[in-house]
């Protein structure tokens, strides 16, 4: 069953490091066959907090999300996102 990861932003204080993260954690996504099927600082909050940023990716299960998740290229990734950053980030399984 696909899993999923959600990031919602509330706040991001450098976009130029955000924009190097971005970078970093596709390579890392795509190298545990997931995909990025969207990111945007467009969004609406109809309930609960307004986002600065919103980004959803996809992989073919969660095993897999988590292992992207701890491997060594988005830990990597995500030192650019380090005192830059508050967001919450989940995974959770689709139908």
């Amino acid at each position: 069953m696909k899993a999923y990861w959600v990031a919602n932003y509330s706040e991001i204080k450098d976009n130029e490091r955000l924009k190097k993260y971005a970078v970093k954690a596709k390579e890392a996504v795509e190298k545990y066959s997931g995909k990025i099927l969207a990111r945007s600082a467009n969004n609406i909050a109809l309930e609960g907090d307004e986002m600065v940023r919103v980004a959803l990716a996809e992989f073919p299960n969660v095993e897999t999300a988590q292992k992207c998740y701890n491997s060594e290229e988005y830990i990597e990734a995500r030192k650019h996102l380090e005192n830059n950053v508050v967001r919450h980030h989940i995974i959770f399984e689709g139908l």
